[in-house]
């Protein structure tokens, strides 16, 4: 064990700070049709959606998505314009998202022969796949993975252990890696997640959660719940995404378009010569087209085919 975890553990027994979370996450735990899923298509699926939408919100997207395209072979051959089109309709951020995962199915059938590299750091050689993602995948499917650390996490450890609190660089996941048990990141990661993510929110609900980690948690005996600092989602109403997708989303219901046909399709303001006008919209579409999601001739914009 490293001189930060041994540290960090100091006073505490790490097996019973372990038997205790995974002891918790058994009895009760939030369902989530991808926890109850190996397949790595599936999984990746749900941790595509994930980073851009509530939990909540994307169970009935990922169901949907997997009714209309339910092994990586059909989603490799699907259309392009009809993903595209699924991710703008449910709201699921970023466009490329969606293309990024096709073209990682397409990956995976060509190069792989339909069956996903199990090792994160080959996870990675997918479009669209970073370490975060990478090392999910391997966690959830074939119980191969590092510890996870996302930002629940990080706020899981910054409150439990001093040594994180106090530490100018923070080793989150050196402790992370050092308490997670051996050949059990599954399970490890998908409850320490969920201590995050139930128990030890911002607003922390140690007590009404049950948190199994009250009688070692720093916070919990000080009473002093501050987290290192969080990045909000931008809003999502009125921001370039939102308008990304409704250029996709209109394009695809009525095929090429002028611009100034377009334009009042994806505003209500939109005047030819104002400030959200047809240079706005080009660049628009210009932005688009660098994804690979639409193309621009002359003054009509398309979907890329």
């Amino acid at each position: 064990m490293s001189d930060a975890a041994t540290d960090a553990f100091e006073g505490v027994d790490p097996d019973a700070v372990r038997e205790a979370l995974l002891s918790w996450y058994r009895d009760d735990h939030r369902d989530f049709p991808w926890r109850e899923t190996d397949d790595a298509y599936k999984i990746l699926v749900s941790e595509v959606m994930s980073q851009q939408t509530q939990l909540g919100r994307v169970v009935d997207a990922w169901h949907d998505f997997l009714d209309r395209w339910p092994t990586v072979e059909a989603l490799a051959d699907a259309d392009r314009a009809e993903v595209v089109g699924f991710w703008t309709e449910h709201s699921l951020g970023y466009n490329n998202r969606a293309r990024y995962l096709q073209e990682a199915a397409q990956q995976v059938v060509s190069e792989y022969d339909g069956q996903f590299p199990e090792d994160p750091e080959e996870l990675q050689e997918l479009m669209g796949v970073g370490p975060y993602t990478a090392n999910a995948v391997a966690s959830f499917a074939f119980n191969n993975g590092d510890a996870v650390v996302d930002t629940n996490v990080k706020r899981v450890l910054y409150r439990a252990f001093a040594e994180i609190r106090n530490a100018d660089d923070p080793p989150y996941e050196e402790i992370a890696n050092a308490l997670m048990p051996e050949g059990r990141s599954r399970v490890w990661n998908n409850a320490i997640m969920e201590l995050g993510g139930v128990a030890c929110q911002k607003t922390p609900r140690c007590d009404e959660e049950e948190c199994p980690w009250r009688e070692w948690c720093h916070a919990y005996q000080t009473g002093d719940f501050t987290a290192p600092d969080v990045p909000t989602q931008p809003e999502f109403e009125g921001s370039r995404r939102q308008f990304r997708g409704r250029v996709i989303g209109a394009l695809r219901e009525h095929g090429p378009l002028e611009l100034d046909d377009l334009g009042p399709r994806v505003r209500v303001d939109y005047v030819p010569d104002g400030e959200y006008g047809r240079e706005w919209l080009r660049e628009l579409v210009t932005d688009l087209e660098v994804d690979g999601l639409a193309e621009l001739d002359g003054e009509v914009a398309r979907l890329k085919q």
